[in-house]
């Protein structure tokens, strides 16, 4: 195909290095094209694109400046300054595993590694352009929300034999067809589709379909092959997890999303929702890396802001609470302490000195120093309404944690009404977690330290019953924890050998689950292998 029916088309180049810059501007001049535009960060192609309808971005991946082309992309498609009617062509010299999939999740319309030829670029974009332009009508409805309208058009071009996008057509109306909620429609649409081939893009979509339509039994049998190939893994990770949280399988909900996310991390969404799904599961390490992978790539995105450094705290405080590790409680300590001092220099005017002073509470708890804490969260003022679920939370967290029961038990109660009469500020996920822990803190009144101690103390004094029924408890909120997790089983034991109890296989199960599962030193090696081993001797089972 000729470039010459495109040679005016409005071009913008995102790229900071002067020499790449130069190098592309001369390559599309040496192809014709005459209407040229240059940004040099993503500040200045974020301004062009206010001001100008550009039909061509050709876009650095790697830029360093402020925003990486990862989210200058996100953002003008967030903020609708580019259309689908624009064609976006990123280029990078990174070719890790990681970047390639969160480029190919953004699904931009071509990725081109550096270096390339002038020869291998005309072919990129001769290619997207001939494409905008053949379905730039379709795309304009689309853009503008008229989805009727595009499905119009959409079928008009079907009816033409051998139309030389039909593939793309095909793919747009199944999008169309689910958008518009018709959901026996897709189905039907997407099985004919694959008769037509075998397109990944309507194996993804009938999957969708079934979802939707509670078809769950087939929609498992068609992932359970697509996540067996490389390239349709992350899309088959993403829908899985989302059909086991529907499931309620909520712990291999969790191993899908972080798979996911160790393939393609910079996807936020999906570190929000493995965030909240670890926290309803009780891995509050597996949270807290969430908020922190959340931490590192927000900063300068559409995502960034005071909420980002606050839950990256508040989550660091969960996990440290619930572990006996006591570097890793230091070394969250400090980061906690880091990511406030972060917030405070993004964003010096944001008015969030309260949840602050929640937030420095509960670290005196952590560190021991309960009096300061109380000092602290004694001052606050009560708020008459709840303006962040995430901060109120946190709160009454505190409360329950320096003993304020029926002030926690209050504020629960608040969240809890809060967000069913404001629904779009919660998810299911999230609102189970909160009457999870209005639940677990109404049952379990001591905080996680105190309880851990208390169970360890009437251990040592022979108090087998008390001991294992606080053991019982700290295991409930903290059944990752193996020295909980031994703990327990040896109180079981003890108190069964000794005194003649029944022993629960049911809960020493659940212990050796932990201790099969989870990284033991040496120590705990050696005292696990040798409950094993009384376990044999009493005859007891924990199948």
């Amino acid at each position: 195909m000729s470039i010459q029916p495109f040679v005016n088309t409005k071009i913008l180049i995102v790229e900071e290095q002067p020499l790449a810059l130069s190098y592309m501007k001369r390559s599309l001049e040496q192809l014709s094209f005459r209407d040229i535009q240059l940004a040099e960060s993503s500040t200045v192609a974020k301004e062009q694109c206010k001001t100008h309808s550009f039909e061509l971005i050709i876009c650095s991946f790697d830029l360093t400046n402020g925003q990486d082309g990862y989210q200058l992309y996100e953002e003008l498609k967030h903020k609708k300054l580019i259309k689908k009617t624009t064609a976006f062509i990123f280029v990078s010299a990174e070719t890790s595993p990681t970047v390639v999939h969160s480029i190919l999740e953004l699904a931009p319309d071509e990725f081109l590694v550096k270096p390339f030829s002038i020869k291998e670029l005309k072919i990129r974009i001769d290619r997207v352009l001939k494409r905008k332009h053949a379905l730039k009508s379709i795309y304009a409805f689309i853009d503008d929300g008229n989805d009727s309208k595009a499905l119009k058009l959409i079928d008009a071009d079907l009816d033409k034999q051998n139309h030389a996008y039909s593939p793309i057509l095909l793919k747009l109306k199944g999008e169309i067809l689910l958008r518009l909620k018709r959901t026996d429609d897709a189905k039907h649409f997407y099985k004919s589709a694959l008769e037509l081939q075998k397109f990944t893009w309507a194996k993804i979509g009938l999957i969708e379909t079934l979802i939707i339509n509670n078809e769950d039994t087939l929609a498992q049998r068609m992932l359970a092959s697509m996540i067996e190939h490389p390239e349709t893994r992350l899309v088959a990770l993403n829908l899985l997890g989302k059909l086991e949280v529907k499931l309620n399988l909520l712990e291999q909900a969790q191993q899908r999303l972080k798979e996911a996310s160790s393939i393609a991390p910079r996807n936020i969404s999906r570190q929000k929702s493995l965030g909240r799904i670890a926290s309803l599961n009780h891995d509050y390490e597996s949270n807290y890396n969430a908020m922190k992978e959340i931490a590192l790539y927000a900063k300068n995105s559409i995502h960034d802001g005071p909420d980002v450094y606050l839950n990256a705290v508040r989550a660091g405080i969960d996990f440290a609470l619930t572990t006996d590790q006591s570097e890793q409680i230091q070394r969250v300590t400090r980061q906690s302490q880091q990511y406030l001092g972060d917030l405070k220099k993004q964003f010096p005017d944001a008015s969030n000195q309260a949840q602050i002073d929640v937030l420095h509470a509960r670290i005196h708890y952590l560190k021991d120093e309960s009096k300061k804490a109380r000092q602290l969260i004694e001052q606050l003022d009560d708020e008459p309404a709840i303006h962040s679920v995430d901060a109120a939370l946190d709160k009454a967290k505190a409360f329950h944690e320096l003993g304020f029961q029926n002030k926690a038990q209050h504020l629960f109660t608040q969240i809890i009404e809060h967000c069913k009469h404001h629904k779009q500020v919660s998810d299911p996920i999230t609102m189970r977690y909160i009457e999870q822990q209005q639940q677990e803190r109404r049952d379990i009144t001591m905080g996680p330290k105190e309880l851990n101690n208390h169970a360890v103390n009437q251990f040592k004094r022979g108090q087998l019953e008390v001991a294992m029924e606080a053991f019982t408890q700290a295991f409930r909120i903290m059944p990752r924890n193996t020295s909980i997790a031994l703990n327990l089983l040896q109180c079981m034991l003890d108190h069964t050998g000794k005194s003649g109890g029944t022993f629960n296989s049911a809960l020493a199960k659940k212990c050796y689950q932990t201790l099969s599962t989870m990284p033991l030193d040496a120590e705990q090696h050696e005292r696990f292998a040798k409950l094993l081993a009384h376990i044999q001797e009493l005859g007891l089972s924990i199948d």
